[in-house]
């Protein structure tokens, strides 16, 4: 079954270990820092690291506008794998972390239940060009935040 027209990916290379990468992505504090699309801001509510556990965030919009969210986690493996389900809209989210010389790459995949409901997302709020905003942000955080602390 081909899931292709389900998908948004974001593939990208940083130049960090997987150690740092992962602080980035299993620490809320981090998270709180680079989340969401240029403009945004976000406050973690809870963030039960852990499979099974569930995470609550609000982006809130450059505008004023809040963007609740729930997640929870299905998979994570250190170093290597994070998935999480997300709720409304529906999607699982897969995020990989393979790691050579160069640095950690970041595989990022977002499978919505149907290829309409991905359509209707990518329409109403531009979703791969956030997830790319996401990565640039990721990066920029590590850069100045993780890198020299």
């Amino acid at each position: 079954m081909d899931i292709k027209d389900r998908q948004i990916t974001l593939e990208r290379t940083f130049d960090v270990s997987p150690e740092l990468m992962w602080e980035a992505w299993s620490h809320p504090e981090h998270i709180a820092q680079w989340w969401g699309p240029t403009g945004f801001s976000t406050t973690i509510h809870k963030m039960d690291f852990r499979e099974g556990g569930e995470w609550l965030l609000t982006m809130h919009g450059p505008d004023g506008t809040n963007y609740p969210n729930r997640s929870v986690f299905k998979e994570i493996v250190p170093l290597k794998r994070i998935s999480y389900e997300h709720y409304n809209p529906d999607f699982l989210a897969e995020v990989e972390f393979q790691s050579d010389d160069n640095g950690t790459t970041l595989i990022w995949t977002m499978t919505f239940k149907t290829a309409d409901l991905l359509q209707a997302i990518l329409k109403a709020h531009n979703a791969a060009e956030g997830l790319k905003q996401n990565g640039e942000r990721l990066q920029k955080y590590l850069n100045e935040k993780l890198i020299k602390s």
